[in-house]
């Protein structure tokens, strides 16, 4: 199914706003064709210089006449062969009898049509005469007044209905897009931290902007113009049809010319457009990355860099772009170019019986009578009018390319699975009181190249005790934090499993075991909104006073009763109008809030000051104890060493040594460089 087919789940719910738009693009279709029709008796009055009485009653004894001389020639026919059949052939002249037969019949068969259509052109007429001539003023110059009139409702109603349609169009894109957006949304928190991580703000931010963007402008002009202007197109060619189909029947031998090419256009363009959308995301992303930096770009005067970066990307851009303008530069023209081809191989023609007097070209039958100059004219502005919707249609064709591509990038995201899922028969995890299980992990990052990536865990084993401290340490790159974040299931090992009091962590739903966790990064990342709010996060059940309970304990006190508006103070965005310290320790009531059976400090202190650590140290030596808490680290401080039980450490992403400060000390040369460093470093 394509991109733009699967948006139609999003649209039924409100079918009813798209039938009534149907409705009135049926509306217009009719004015349209009726303000173009009323070239007939314009022409009749101005050209002619005939009344529409006059007309109206020429046609009637016209047809009364034809009727007259059908009938007279069907009964002649019918005469000839009494018995309704031609004689039974004779055995020695069967081919002629039967070539008898035949013809009888074909004259019959035609004599009948054209006594059919001479009827229906009769009762047409005489219902005018009954029901609409009286309305007609005599005087020529009054009814052309009248004409003019008609043809000014008309194109009010006309615009009326447009409106009306454009907006009934315009609420169902909004709701449907809406939907689309916030199911994608809810897809992108299904899906696994690592293959969100993959994909980067960027171009997740580019799918949920300017794609869902290009789409909605794409269903508006499939809700609006594509449904509008079709039927436009229609109501011409059924007009021009009963005015002559012979002529409109040839002015359609070019549609299927017409459809080869914009197929091979739209291929290339739908091509094009992924390409240039890419391109977009690439822009997004030189963006995001400058001013999620603007402090380190500033300060090393890399401005330069940076331009160049985005003048470099917005060249790429263009020059997709550019491939996107030559093909829809590229419709307008061919479209008019066949449009009046189709139009003069009707012309042509129609010209030659008006102004021959004749009904038929090289003894083919074109018209049932000789053509008026009022006919012709109505037939060019039937064709000519069914121009103008094709050409409109062609001058949104790209967009809907670019909408098409669009609805694909949407949801090729929305039909990615997550690597993390929950288990189809889940198992119970009681609140966490016994131990945690590293048993034989290893694990390594998938490549976006498709080439192998070295492990960044190796055959790692580590078992932890229900309420122990234990920091994980090591160098950059060791793989500490990886192991770590394999508990609350952000990615899971190739090999090996975790087990939370012997129960494998996969064979748990998602959200009960977070639910037992929590977590205080390096990078502290709070939201846009009060203090209140941020640490209320931890747990949205949470009263006010447990909240300020969790703050008193986080030392969030000291600070917040300087502000004017203390807890509803906001913190801007990602908490920057707080120092690091206060951010960190609004943090930290976060995580005490949640009242987690299991605590992760990932570098929780390493970009804050000593006194802002010294505080949260403070409050960890009380709020550890009954939980089982991993401190991730690469300094070991005495405050450190004052709340771990144990020290495990890891090097190349395996785990080498495990114990005491002291034990280690002894018996790890990787821990001891490590401490030894940092020793250095601080008495330097």
């Amino acid at each position: 199914m394509t991109g733009l087919a699967r948006v139609w789940p999003f649209v039924w719910p409100h079918r009813r706003q798209l039938f009534l738009s149907v409705v009135f693009a049926v509306l217009v279709a009719l004015f349209w064709g009726l303000n173009l029709s009323i070239v007939f008796p314009v022409v009749k009055v101005l050209l002619e210089k005939e009344s529409l009485h006059e007309y109206v009653l020429n046609e009637i004894e016209t047809q009364e006449a034809r009727c007259a001389k059908l009938t007279t020639e069907l009964k002649a026919i019918e005469a000839k062969y009494p018995t309704g059949v031609a004689p039974e052939p004779v055995q020695t002249e069967g081919a002629a009898s039967l070539d008898s037969e035949m013809e009888f019949l074909a004259d019959k068969t035609k004599l009948q049509s054209r006594l059919s259509d001479a009827t229906r052109r009769l009762l047409f007429f005489r219902w005018l005469q009954a029901s609409v001539m009286p309305f007609v003023p005599d005087d020529k110059f009054d009814t052309f007044a009248l004409i003019l009139t008609l043809f000014l409702v008309a194109t009010i109603m006309k615009g009326c209905f447009i409106f009306a349609q454009d907006m009934m169009v315009g609420s169902v894109v909004q709701l449907a897009t809406m939907g689309i957006r916030k199911r994608l949304f809810r897809h992108t928190f299904r899906l696994d931290y690592q293959t969100l991580s993959a994909a980067g703000t960027s171009d997740l931010l580019s799918r949920f902007t300017y794609d869902i963007e290009m789409l909605a402008s794409g269903l508006s002009l499939l809700g609006g113009k594509v449904i509008r202007e079709p039927l436009k197109a229609l109501s011409c060619i059924v007009l021009a049809f009963l005015v002559n189909w012979q002529l409109t029947l040839l002015s359609l031998v070019f549609v299927p010319l017409a459809l080869l090419v914009f197929h091979r256009l739209g291929q290339t363009l739908k091509k094009a457009s992924h390409r240039s959308m890419e391109s977009m995301s690439r822009i997004y992303k030189v963006l995001e990355e400058t001013f999620e930096a603007l402090k380190i770009v500033i300060a090393f005067g890399g401005g330069q860099r940076h331009r160049q970066r985005f003048h470099a990307e917005n060249k790429v851009y263009y020059g997709k772009s550019m491939n996107i303008v030559m093909i829809d530069s590229m419709t307008s023209p061919v479209t008019e170019v066949l449009g009046i081809f189709a139009v003069l191989v009707a012309m042509l023609p129609g010209a030659y019986l008006v102004l021959r007097g004749t009904k038929s070209i090289w003894g083919i039958n074109l018209a049932s009578a000789p053509m008026s100059i009022a006919e012709l004219a109505v037939l060019y502005a039937m064709l000519a009018g069914t121009s103008d919707p094709v050409r409109k249609l062609s001058s949104v064709y790209t967009r809907l390319k670019r909408a098409a591509a669009a609805a694909d990038r949407i949801f090729h995201l929305m039909d990615q699975q997550s690597l993390v899922k929950d288990p189809v028969t889940p198992e119970d995890l009681p609140r966490h009181s016994r131990s945690i299980e590293f048993r034989k992990i290893s694990y390594s990052y998938p490549s976006l190249d498709g080439h192998g990536r070295p492990a960044v865990l190796e055959d790692v084993s580590l078992k932890v005790a229900a309420g122990e401290v234990i920091a994980i340490v090591g160098e950059n790159g060791s793989g500490k934090s990886t192991l770590v974040n394999l508990l609350p299931r952000f990615f899971d090992p190739d090999r090996g499993a975790v087990l939370i009091d012997g129960i494998d962590t996969r064979n748990v739903r998602l959200r009960d075991l977070r639910a037992q966790m929590g977590v205080v990064t390096q990078e502290t990342l709070l939201f846009d909104e009060s203090i209140y709010e941020n640490i209320r996060y931890g747990n949205p059940n949470a009263s006010r006073e447990d909240v300020e309970r969790a703050a008193e304990q986080a030392n969030v006190m000291q600070f917040v009763e300087q502000f004017p508006e203390r807890f509803d103070t906001r913190v801007g965005e990602k908490g920057l109008r707080l120092s690091g310290g206060q951010r960190q320790r609004i943090a930290l009531a976060r995580a005490i809030l949640r009242d987690p059976a299991v605590l992760i400090l990932d570098e929780a202190t390493s970009a804050i000051d000593s006194q802002s650590e010294y505080l949260i140290h403070k409050t960890l030596a009380k709020f550890v104890q009954g939980r089982t808490t991993f401190i991730i680290t690469h300094s070991v401080t005495q405050s450190i060493l004052d709340l771990v039980s144990r020290i495990a450490v890891m090097e190349q992403g395996r785990l080498c040594a495990v114990g005491t400060h002291q034990e280690l000390m002894q018996s790890c040369p990787a821990y001891q460089r490590l401490y030894r460093i940092q020793v250095q470093q601080k008495s330097a």
